[in-house]
């Protein structure tokens, strides 16, 4: 499979094949939707915490006698019986949300969604972009080349021009070559790579995928 290569203008360059085995590969909902579910639950943060019966304030003496007042029995303010009492089995901030993956499925399951952007058309070069740190400029260049609305640039290293000229577009994202995950391939419609970032591709990823 070939993608087109373009200049700084917004022209044709020149065309270049994407590796057979990376952007080839045979296409794994299943594991994408896992490496895509492991990525956010390893993001959260537990926030929400409640406090236990022995974490909250108040006497433990029993407020009345148990037998006698025809009332049902009760022991401490703290029981989560009263109100601001302590709480059972409320959502707590030391709960862990980490899931795991194994290199192989998560490999696999990023070569499905680089295949999945080749399959769709969604992924050209850039040969090379110089020039002054411009917001606008950027956003003019990328008008001129075949995408969607929403652009992930992919860099073989970093690039301050690249990336500060785009960071106030809210629809661009700059990621180094060996940080490409599924997540963001999956949340961003166009894949633009610079053509060192897509050479150096083969030799930051394995060829071997899981099976």
């Amino acid at each position: 499979m070939e993608i087109v290569i373009y200049s700084q203008n917004g022209t044709e360059a020149e065309k270049m094949s994407l590796p057979k085995d990376i952007f080839e590969a045979k296409i794994n909902h299943d594991l994408m939707y896992r490496a895509l579910n492991m990525q956010l639950s390893n993001a959260r943060q537990p926030i929400a915490h409640t406090l236990k019966r022995d974490e909250r304030a108040g006497s433990t003496r029993k407020l009345f006698r148990q037998k006698g007042t025809g009332r049902a029995r009760s022991g401490a303010i703290r029981s989560p019986l009263h109100k601001k009492a302590g709480v059972v089995f409320g959502p707590r901030n030391e709960r862990n949300f980490q899931k795991n993956m194994s290199k192989g499925e998560r490999r696999h399951a990023l070569f499905s969604a680089l295949s999945a952007k080749a399959n769709d058309k969604a992924i050209l070069g850039l040969s090379a972009y110089e020039g002054a740190v411009s917001t606008k400029d950027f956003s003019i260049f990328l008008k001129k080349l075949p995408l969607e609305k929403s652009v992930l640039v992919v860099l073989a290293d970093k690039h301050p021009i690249v990336q500060k000229s785009s960071n106030n577009l809210p629809q661009v994202k700059t990621i180094l070559v060996n940080y490409l995950n599924v997540r963001d391939l999956l949340q961003y419609k166009s894949l633009v790579f610079m053509k060192d970032a897509l050479e150096k591709l083969p030799t930051v990823f394995s060829s071997q995928t899981s099976k």
